[in-house]
Order: structure tokens, then sequence, then C-alpha cells
């Protein structure tokens, strides 16, 4: 069971910006922890997405503002994480334009144009799409989408090879019985937020992550930790979208 609990726990350090402590004595590399890490992964989208629902309804006086406020603090949450990956994407996919090595790009610490154009564009998108739910009051349905986009990454983590040591190491330690584990207990989950509505949202979100995999390993010729964290916004923002036209 422990190392359960620091897998939970090494999932909200690394995916979110809650606070979480370690032993110094506390072993994170252990095969059984960085499982469980995956295995937790769809439980943190859930987790900080509840709380940006909460801001919601406790700023629910100040009306639209409060869906601003809380949609931000959704992308605050998680520490911009997955928005960053997209700067260093768009970056490296400009440069393959021109010949360069789109690998070499996206590892360079600095961020040109592009990455910052598209970034600000798709979170503009995103936090206007998040704020079109929670005006109608849908906020199952956003923690229905939060929960297909992180099972998303877990399919990609099961199925696709990775430029990336750590990304490697996860993919080796991801249990086949922790996947299944994983999807059945959030499908389920996802059902009693959404009704029999979510596996349709489910097979939308897991066919636009591989989708947009494809296409971006395609472009790259690899995948690494910016790429995954680029398809879960593109997913998120699809599903968003989805969402809205079907049930709103």
């Amino acid at each position: 069971m422990r190392d359960y609990w620091l897998g939970l726990k090494f999932m909200l350090s690394y995916f979110t910006i809650l606070p979480v402590r370690f032993d110094k004595n506390d072993d994170l590399s252990k095969p059984r922890v960085l499982s469980s890490m995956l295995l937790f992964f769809p439980l943190g989208g859930l987790l900080i997405g509840s709380m940006a629902v909460g801001l919601l309804l406790l700023l629910s006086p100040l009306s639209w503002l409060a869906c601003i406020v809380a949609a931000v603090g959704y992308m605050m949450l998680y520490g911009f994480l997955h928005t960053e990956a997209i700067m260093d994407v768009a970056d490296a996919l400009y440069a393959s334009h021109s010949g360069k090595d789109p690998y070499a790009v996206i590892k360079e610490p600095t961020v040109g144009a592009m990455g910052v154009l598209w970034a600000g564009g798709l979170s503009l998108l995103k936090i206007t799409a998040i704020v079109y739910l929670f005006a109608h009051q849908a906020y199952t349905l956003f923690l229905g989408i939060l929960l297909i986009s992180r099972l998303g990454l877990l399919m990609l983590f099961y199925t696709q090879t990775f430029r990336s040591t750590f990304l490697t190491t996860l993919k080796h330690a991801f249990s086949r019985e922790h996947m299944i584990a994983s999807l059945i207990l959030f499908s389920i989950l996802g059902i009693i937020l959404n009704g029999s509505g979510f596996l349709l949202l489910l097979f939308l979100g897991l066919l636009s992550s591989y989708l947009v995999t494809q296409w971006l390993r395609y472009r790259l010729s690899f995948i690494n930790g910016d790429v995954l964290g680029t398809i879960l916004e593109v997913t998120e923002i699809l599903l968003l979208l989805i969402g809205a036209l079907i049930w709103l």
C-alpha cells in the first residue's frame, strides 16, 4: 500500500502545484510507485477540476467573472505545465519547416515568437470554452473531459515509444493491470458523472489523442514530454468544443 500512496503523492507533486511532502527515505524510482503514479493520473485532473468548480461556486455572486477566474484557476492548478509544452512544440514544428532539428529546438531554454503566439491562442480558446461550459453549469461535463484527456495520455504511455529517459522508464513500469484498472475505474466514475454519453466522449477523446499523436510524430519524428503535454491540451480543447456542441 505504501507504494500506491507514494505513487499518488508523486502524481500530485508532478502534475499539480498542490503542496506534497516526501520523506528523505522515500524511493520514488520503484516500478510500482511509477506505475501507481500513472494509475492515479486521471484522479489528479478530477481533483484540480473539482477545486476549480468549487472556486466558481464560491465566487458565484461575481457571475461571468467567477467563470473566468475558475477557468484560469484550473490551468494555474497544474502550473501551466501543459501550456508551456505548446510553446516548445510550436517552435519545433516551425523549425522543422526550415530543415532544423526539431528535437534540438524543443530542448532549447528559450521560446520563439510562434511558440508564444500558439500558446496564447490555444490558452484563450481553452479558457473561453471552459467559461462557456461553466456559464451553462456543465460542471460534470467539464470534469468528465479532464478524466478523458488524461486517460488518452495513459493509452499513449502503453502504446507509444518515447525519446525521453523518464517517459521510457514510466512506460516500462506501467503495468497492463494498472492500465486496465485506471480505464475501468475512471470510466465508471465518468459514467456516474455524465451518464452513457461519457462513453461516446471517451471514444472521441481517445481517437483525438491518437490522431494528434500520429500527426505530431510524423512532423517531429519523436514523442517527448512536451509533445504529450501538447496532446493533452489539444485533446481537452477539442473535447470542450465537442461537448458544448453535442450537449449544450
